[in-house]
């Protein structure tokens, strides 16, 4: 169920199934529970996650549920989490995340999208790219640069957008490589939005906004998702007989058996990810750790299952046999680049894990 598909249906159902979630306080359910969440630890959000895995169930979260929200809970009024918590729960409110310039990918604090203070308002000028799902979303959260005289990490602050229709947005699809259209870019002239959507201390919004990284390359989901495209590939191997004796004869045993070693790995990660957010810690190059590891793994993963099928992989087609893992062989090419680049990941982990100097 995709919440980002261009298909009616698609979207409907993923609504539909949010809903079914919500009704259980298992959209959120490591949020506290005065906030509308399940009050779990992050242990138990795990647990939750693995069974979800295992049944099958679809996967559920978006931007609002997995960054926004919990970078609410941290940084947010008292009065924004009442506004804004119990619509991202509900799926009443889709949120995306507007960060990526042309201008400033991996050197995100480079950006230029400027938001000037007037009165009890800030007006937006600028373009972000690369922004997920604003074509389906109803709200934007962003940075923007409100000091341009300011160090480049200083001067920047965290907005909220309630309304991605508000006049002066203008939202513009992006193709990627396999046909699907989950990207965009989006231009502002003249936005014009409350003071009060300002999130944290103005000029400070790159400290909220690197708490919202942290959450995002955390990502203790991604060691459950690798295990069970991992099942499914190794159930499909034993079905089917040609795949079985193609698996068999050559090196793709030994290659399966690794990608199973590392998803354990990631597993054991996860946990650790997992123990920090129990204290009440926010991972920072532990995050940064998970997010390098995890995403090169789901490449690693997505040329493992191709190579299985061989050509049939070839046909970026959902529907055919080997058809899907064509299609997460492409989709997994951007994955050591959203979110910050791998070469990114590896700098992070030498200045603030191993405190090695930055030059």
């Amino acid at each position: 169920f995709d919440r980002k598909s261009d298909d009616p249906a698609a979207r409907a159902a993923a609504s539909e199934w949010h809903g079914a979630l919500a009704a259980n306080h298992w959209v959120a359910p490591q949020w506290p529970a005065e906030y509308g969440g399940g009050g779990l630890s992050s242990m138990e959000q795990f647990v939750l996650n693995q069974e979800l895995a295992r049944a099958g169930a679809p996967g559920v979260g978006g931007s609002g549920v997995s960054l926004l929200g919990p970078t609410l809970i941290v940084h947010g009024t008292e009065e924004q989490k009442q506004q804004y918590l119990p619509s991202i729960l509900n799926a009443g409110t889709v949120w995306a995340q507007g960060y990526s310039e042309p201008g400033a990918g991996s050197d995100l604090a480079g950006l230029q999208t400027r938001a000037v203070r007037d009165g009890d308002d800030f007006v937006i000028n600028g373009q972000k790219i690369w922004t997920s799902g604003a074509h389906a979303a109803d709200a934007l959260f962003c940075l923007v640069r409100t000091d341009p005289a300011a160090p480049k990490h200083r001067g920047i602050s965290f907005l909220l957008i309630e309304d991605i229709n508000t006049p002066g947005i203008t939202v513009r699809p992006l193709v990627n490589m396999a046909g699907r259209h989950y990207f965009n870019e989006v231009f502002f002239e003249d936005v014009r939005i409350p003071a009060r959507n300002l999130v944290g201390e103005e000029n400070r919004g790159w400290y909220v906004g690197m708490t919202l990284l942290d959450f995002e390359r955390s990502n203790i989901g991604g060691a459950v998702s690798a295990r069970r495209t991992l099942d499914r590939l190794i159930a499909e191997i034993r079905a089917d007989a040609d795949l079985g004796a193609r698996v068999r004869s050559g090196p793709l045993r030994d290659e399966i058996a690794r990608r199973y070693v590392e998803t354990e790995v990631m597993f054991q990660y996860s946990f650790r990810i997992i123990s920090m957010q129990n204290a009440g810690e926010i991972p920072n190059y532990e995050a940064s750790t998970a997010k390098l590891f995890n995403s090169e793994l789901a490449q690693r993963i997505a040329q493992t299952a191709a190579s299985v099928y061989g050509l049939k992989a070839n046909v970026v087609d959902e529907g055919e046999p080997g058809g899907r893992y064509g299609s997460m062989y492409v989709d997994t090419v951007p994955a050591t680049i959203r979110g910050g680049t791998s070469e990114v990941q590896r700098n992070v982990i030498a200045t603030r894990g191993l405190g090695l100097p930055r030059s």
